[in-house]
């Protein structure tokens, strides 16, 4: 199995061997010895953790307990008759000699002062304590645990800070003294504990992490707020990053002032973790020294196992670089090695006899190239002389196919025009028919035409006597209408009207008159048309009649020019169709020239690529000769 990494190092076999057995040794040894470093890495963080757990634990319970205890004193000191009778009778005698001897029985308390309920201090354990009370009425009634004590319960938040009376921190616990006989409050007792005395109760805990040499181990309890009420450090200020902590909070199953709070323990990462940093050095030193022997083991192994290997390759390059052949390992181990120079043996051997086979066959090789190349340089001179010769031949072919194509060329513009030709003389032919056919119809409508013109003028005719008779009746009428007027002038005023009516009638005569010599005007006018357009159609019939045999004879003129057309027509056809097949002759000749030139031109290359192998095979013969040639055998 190869490593690339570690191939990529360029290693000989000797390093490569001393790198496998190392890493071999190595590799399971630092597993196992991680493993169990690890394993005891974590009991140790475990047995830390459970430590630290346990003293919080333990710090809790006892402060809870002294406070659960401190808070049930103070509510029955507060219940006692001479307490109760001091601030009922004002006479505190007997109650500062309580008082004074609770305080030095129960010496964690700072002082012990009653209060009225208005916050006026009657009795002390010292008297210098209530005088020092005298005049803060108004400051103590308006304090956060009097307050509370009037109201039956306990406050922590006065630990915050020192008590300007007592010069200390103290946990103000104060309770209401109540009258039996009514439920009144008479007043309040306040029971100033120490808080000083929590170092007295972590005292025996610290003892025991000096003596496992934990001097960095440390108890706080703080709010629940987060504010801290109390290190066992005092004012040294806790700045370790990354602390190893535990911490236990004060649950409210057993009600007191200290519900809520955090009781941590806290030590030095560096110094607790000290056996987990020393387990690392020694394990990594156990590891760089096993390291070292196993890798000195695998020297001394790999170099037993590659001196053999080495004196083999000595020989392999001596024959590489002479060529003598007849050299041999000198090996006589019986293992892999040995059986490796064995086999090596029997390659030179072999190696013998292909190279003095190799020699021979190089030299008929040569020979066999030789005459190759000389058939090889006869056969392209006989294909050159062959190719020059097609090469005129196709020339020729070709100017034979360009003419060829000419002719072509030109037999289809005459056919063309011989069809144009024979086109326009079956044209000509229609034409003058048409023609004859259309002056036929001429002279046919002419002669209707001078019919119509006969009847036409015969009408004119009998229309200009009836303008005559109409003119006679007109000329009577005048006369009529005369006579006419001249009796109604002899009648006098009875004929008047009549004379009207017969001017009316006369002036209707002249104007009929008039109109009737107009008409035989008009009249003469178109007998005259008439005339002159019957002598016109006499002399155009007698023209159509002229223009008509022309025609005909044209007709038969054209029509003995169209079979002299149709045969010359028959005759170009012929032509083409002989230059045509001649030109597909010429074109058969010249693709049969073109197929010899690529035949030629294939066994031209065919022969080039016969030369070129030869060449090649001249080139290996001369190769292989020098290799043999290389080797002594």
């Amino acid at each position: 199995m190869r490593v690339p990494l570690i191939d990529s190092l360029n290693l000989k076999l000797r390093g490569r061997l001393t790198l496998y057995v190392t890493l071999l040794a190595l590799i399971p040894l630092g597993v196992t010895s991680l493993g169990g470093l690890l394993a005891t890495q974590w009991v140790i963080k475990a047995q830390v953790h459970e430590m630290l757990r346990i003293e919080a634990e333990g710090l809790k319970d006892l402060v809870e307990a002294a406070l659960v205890e401190r808070e049930a004193s103070v509510r029955s000191w507060a219940e006692d008759a001479l307490i109760r009778e001091a601030l009922l009778t004002s006479r505190p005698e007997q109650s500062d000699e309580v008082l004074s001897r609770l305080q030095s029985h129960y010496n964690t308390f700072a002082g012990l002062v009653l209060f009225t309920d208005e916050g006026r201090a009657v009795s002390a354990n010292m008297s210098a304590l209530r005088d020092s009370f005298q005049g803060q009425d108004e400051a103590v009634r308006e304090s956060v645990w009097f307050r509370a004590a009037q109201q039956g319960q306990f406050t922590s938040s006065t630990l915050t800070r020192e008590d300007p009376i007592f010069g200390m921190p103290v946990l103000h616990l104060a309770a209401p003294v109540l009258d039996p006989s009514n439920g009144r409050r008479l007043g309040v007792l306040l029971a100033a504990y120490d808080w000083g005395q929590v170092g007295e109760v972590v005292k025996a805990a610290l003892a025991r992490a000096r003596a496992r040499k934990n001097n960095s181990f440390t108890l706080e309890v703080r709010s629940a707020s987060g504010t801290v009420l109390f290190n066992s450090r005092g004012q040294t200020a806790w700045n370790v990053p990354d602390a190893v902590t535990a911490e236990a909070i004060n649950d409210d199953w057993l009600r007191d002032v200290g519900d809520g709070w955090h009781f941590v323990a806290m030590s030095d990462p560096a110094e607790v973790y000290a056996p987990v940093i020393w387990m690392r050095w020694v394990f990594l030193v156990n590891l760089l020294v096993v390291g070292a022997l196993v890798s000195v083991c695998a020297f001394l192994l790999g170099r037993t196992i590659t001196r053999p290997i080495v004196k083999l390759h000595q020989v392999v390059r001596h024959i590489v670089r002479t060529g003598d052949l007849a050299q041999k390992p000198e090996v006589h181990s019986r293992d892999e090695v040995g059986e490796l120079a064995e086999s090596f043996l029997e390659m030179v051997e072999k190696l013998r006899a292909t190279t003095d086979s190799l020699q021979r066959g190089t030299r008929v090789l040569t020979d066999t190239v030789a005459e190759l190349t000389r058939a090889a340089e006869q056969e392209e001179s006989n294909i050159t002389r062959q190719a020059a010769a097609l090469q005129q031949t196709q020339v020729t072919a070709q100017e034979i196919k360009q003419t060829s194509l000419l002719a072509a060329e030109r037999a289809g513009a005459v056919l063309q025009v011989a069809t144009r030709a024979e086109e326009l003389g079956r044209g000509g032919v229609r034409a003058l028919t048409e023609s004859m056919s259309g002056f036929q119809t001429l002279r046919e409508q002419v002669d209707e035409m001078s019919v119509q013109i006969g009847q036409l003028n015969e009408r004119a005719q009998r229309i200009g006597g009836i303008t005559l008779t109409v003119k006679g009746l007109a000329d009577r009428s005048n006369m009529l209408a005369l006579n006419a007027a001249i009796e109604a002038v002899r009648s006098g005023e009875h004929g008047k009207g009549f004379g009207i009516v017969a001017k009316e009638i006369r002036t209707l005569a002249n104007q009929s008159i008039h109109s009737t010599e107009q008409v035989g005007s008009l009249l003469e006018d178109i007998t005259q048309s008439i005339l002159k357009t019957v002598e016109l159609s006499e002399q155009g019939q007698k023209r159509m009649d002229s223009g008509l045999a022309q025609v005909r004879s044209s007709g038969d003129s054209i029509q003995a020019l169209s079979g002299i057309v149709q045969d010359n027509m028959t005759a170009v056809r012929q032509i083409a169709s002989a230059v045509n097949q001649q030109n597909a002759g010429i074109q058969e000749i010249f693709n049969a020239l073109t197929d010899m030139s690529s035949l030629m031109h294939e066994t031209m290359v065919g022969l080039q690529a016969t030369q070129r192998v030869t060449g090649e095979l001249r080139d290996v013969a001369q190769q292989m000769e020098k290799v043999a040639s290389s080797y002594r055998v």
